[in-house]
């Protein structure tokens, strides 16, 4: 059995506002055995990996990624062969695990075949929680196809995508739901609110009626999971709350009655600034529809607005990126520095570690530094405390370590 002690380190466990110092933090068998004061000796044998003063802390984890979302260009996404597909996903985990994030929640596409490869050993990755496809209404946020592409048949059979796909009534929700659980979902998603790069839905237009989204809850409880909400619009994000949705994602126009009815109700919200820049600042060279520029200008203008109004009233916020692309994915770590626009760092820090550990009903498993959690850990050039950019190069986390295991040690 190979012990590793981390020592010579100040730790954030996830939690506290101090760091924790003259701890030494022991791992075997993928756990953390032990947080125990320097004065002791470590275990015999033990590889002992001495941090030099720098932090060391959990993890990352991204609650709001896309797996397969390897294109802006959802006609070219819905026309890649899924064996070509499936390739592109490894290489998105890989790439996600050596940027530090070592659990991802999935928000749609993300499947079976690619969380059995990770449990398997085929592909290098991070803990995988996913949903499969989405659920959209026709004409809804999930609903890729342009307007004016004609149906070759009548059938009305609605559309399925790499991503996502229509259920339309409640019978047709619940069916796509026990579907999606069928095939080992972790959590359903759908879609309450019009979207950014969606080509036929206004921002601003209400989707699924109350019992399509109750259809969606219930059979979600019924395997004692959840449903997190595509949402960005404040009746959107009060009507999933008195439905019955876990987890708000986006939440960009979020007022003050809303942010309290979340508190009360338990509820959480998971902001996405990484691809309102990324869409912002590159619509031209993305392949939208040109609707699509002028719905993020409309996003941007609120969304920071509202995660104050959020966290004034202590809404729980978790972090996600919510990128497509291996181009823009790479951009992951920036949703620290853009999140500590209007947050604290530690406040930023708790969001991509226990918070949304919480989300995914892992904590104490996860994002945390305690006894018995993953070992899921990173070593960091410089203090998060003080400088949130540090996440946006990787080359600042010269240790990452994955269930006990390291799957980088640059000069240590």
């Amino acid at each position: 059995m190979t012990v590793t002690a981390f020592e010579n380190c100040r730790i954030f466990d996830g939690h506290g506002p101090e760091y924790i110092e003259d701890h030494r933090v022991v791992v075997a068998e993928g756990r953390i055995q032990a947080l125990e004061p320097m004065s002791g000796k470590p275990p015999q044998d033990a590889d002992i990996v001495d941090c030099g003063g720098r932090v060391l802390m959990p993890g990352l984890i991204d609650c709001h990624f896309h797996a397969y979302g390897v294109s802006f260009s959802f006609y070219e996404l819905d026309r890649m062969p899924r064996e070509l597909l499936a390739q592109h996903g490894a290489k998105t985990m890989r790439d996600t695990l050596h940027r530090g994030f070592t659990t991802i929640r999935d928000a749609a596409g993300a499947d079976i075949g690619l969380w059995l490869a990770l449990e398997q050993g085929l592909i290098e990755g991070p803990r995988l929680y996913y949903p499969g496809r989405a659920l959209s209404q026709t004409g809804g946020h999930g609903d890729m196809r342009p307007g004016d592409e004609i149906e070759a048949t009548a059938c009305a059979c609605g559309y399925m995508g790499s991503l996502t796909v229509t259920a339309d009534g409640p019978d047709e929700v619940r069916k796509a739901v026990r579907e999606e659980l069928r095939k080992g979902a972790h959590q359903i998603k759908i879609f309450i609110s019009g979207g950014v790069v969606s080509p036929t839905d206004p921002l601003w237009m209400p989707q699924y009626s109350d019992e399509e989204v109750r259809a969606a809850v219930e059979e979600a409880a019924t395997r004692r999971t959840y449903v997190m909400a595509h949402c960005h619009t404040d009746d959107g994000a009060r009507r999933c709350v008195d439905l019955g949705v876990r987890t708000i994602e986006h939440g960009s126009e979020i007022l003050d009655d809303t942010a309290a009815a979340i508190v009360e109700a338990g509820a959480y919200v998971v902001p996405t600034l990484s691809v309102m820049h990324v869409i912002k600042d590159h619509a031209g060279q993305l392949g939208l529809p040109s609707s699509s520029q002028g719905k993020i200008l409309r996003v941007h203008e609120t969304m920071l607005a509202a995660m104050e109004t959020c966290a004034r009233h202590g809404v729980k916020l978790g972090l996600g990126s919510d990128l497509l692309g291996h181009e823009y994915m790479k951009l992951q770590g920036r949703e620290f520095a853009y999140r500590g626009e209007v947050h604290s760092p530690l406040e930023v820090l708790r969001s991509a570690t226990s918070i949304n550990a919480e989300i995914l009903r892992q904590e104490g498993n996860l994002g945390c530094i305690a006894l018995d959690a993953h070992a899921d850990l990173l070593v960091l050039e410089g203090d998060p405390m003080k400088n949130l950019d540090l996440f946006a190069d990787a080359s600042n986390i010269p240790v990452i370590m994955k269930a006990g295991r390291f799957v980088r040690r640059t000069g240590f």
